[in-house]
Parts: structure tokens; sequence; C-alpha cells
């Protein structure tokens, strides 16, 4: 049985800025504490682009240990809902 490749549409890298002391607060952190974890890297951040009707919105999830927070934000990187 011959394997079908499924093509993959790679996007072009968007950058947004979120407010940290929304994440930092959502994650029960102080933002100075928040900023040091990031630099650390030991804030994990997964941000994905929404398609169709969710075109111009981006979900981005922060874990840091046993601790997670998603949000839901615009291109300008304000958030719609969490």
């Amino acid at each position: 049985m011959a394997r079908e490749p499924i093509p993959a549409v790679l996007a072009e890298s968007a950058s947004i800025e979120i407010d940290g002391a929304v994440v930092a607060r959502s994650l029960g952190l102080d933002v100075e504490a928040f900023r040091q974890l990031m630099a650390d890297r030991k804030i994990t951040v997964l941000c994905e682009r929404g398609t169709d009707e969710d075109a111009e919105l981006y979900r981005a999830s922060f874990y840091y240990g046993d601790r997670s927070v998603r949000l839901i934000v615009d291109k300008e990187g304000r958030v719609v809902r969490s």
C-alpha cells in the first residue's frame, strides 16, 4: 500500500507581545519572577494561530511546573478571552 503525502503549509512567523503581568498573575507569580523564569526558559510557551473565523486570533499557552494558562489574543496581543 503506497503512502500518500500530506501537504503541509508553513505560515510566516508572527511576533506577538502579550502583557507579562497578565500571564504572571494567571500563573500566580509576581512580574519579576515571571520575567526571570522566562529568561531562564523555565516557562514553556506554545502559540497557535487561528484559522477560518479565528484567523486574526492566536492561542497562547504558558506552562510552568503543574500550572498553566491559556489566553486567546488578537494580533496586537490584547487578551480576547482566557
